[in-house]
């Protein structure tokens, strides 16, 4: 006797096989490969110096702001969980060291703050896939800086929605402004835009 696969199970198989798939194809094509739950996310264009200057400088200014024993990484950093079937690869991740240590992805419920820069190529993977998984994740904090236009926001308190989790507050920036990303402000001054 057969027996067919419930739907977690068959979800844990799709996730699997789009995660091999990412695996094999991510040295060989531009650009970043992540999944979502309608499949995987291919951001064309590999960033470009403003977006990994912000990057670069949000860490920073996280980082002096921040006890020892925090790190803000800015890594190609898997940010996975099977169950969901949602892997994905933050600009920046506010995380415990001791949470760095071991194999494998990173467990998304030890992020304490999760930070894009905007892609000139693909912004709705930031503004719209990401808004979506990052709570489905259970990252407590979201903030999006958007060399575009020289603003952001941040996104806290996850709620539920028949949508599934969502976040209840967004709070807007524009640079020159200071951020408050979880417990830590920081200057936006001088971040880059991208040349237009």
């Amino acid at each position: 006797m057969t027996v067919a696969p419930d739907e977690a199970q068959r979800d844990a198989l799709r996730f699997e096989a789009m995660r091999d798939v990412v695996d094999q194809m991510q040295g060989s094509v531009p650009g970043k490969l992540e999944i979502t739950k309608e499949g995987i996310v291919h951001d064309m264009m590999a960033p470009g110096k403003p977006h990994e200057l912000t990057a670069a400088q949000v860490s920073r200014r996280l980082e002096r702001r921040m006890p020892d024993s925090l790190l803000a990484h800015t890594g190609t950093s898997d940010v996975e969980n099977t169950a969901e079937g949602v892997m994905r690869q933050p600009d920046v991740i506010v995380i415990a060291l001791a949470d760095m240590e071991g194999d494998g992805a990173f467990d998304p419920r030890t992020l304490l703050a999760a930070v894009e820069v905007v892609s000139r190529s693909n912004p709705d993977n930031d503004w719209v896939g990401k808004l979506r998984d990052y709570p489905l994740l259970g990252v407590p904090v979201y903030a999006v800086f958007d060399p575009r236009t020289g603003s952001g926001a941040v996104f806290t308190d996850i709620h539920p929605t028949p949508e599934g989790p969502r976040y209840a507050t967004r709070k807007d920036f524009v640079y020159g402004e200071d951020v408050t990303i979880a417990d830590w402000t920081i200057s936006t001054e001088n971040l880059p835009l991208y040349a237009t």
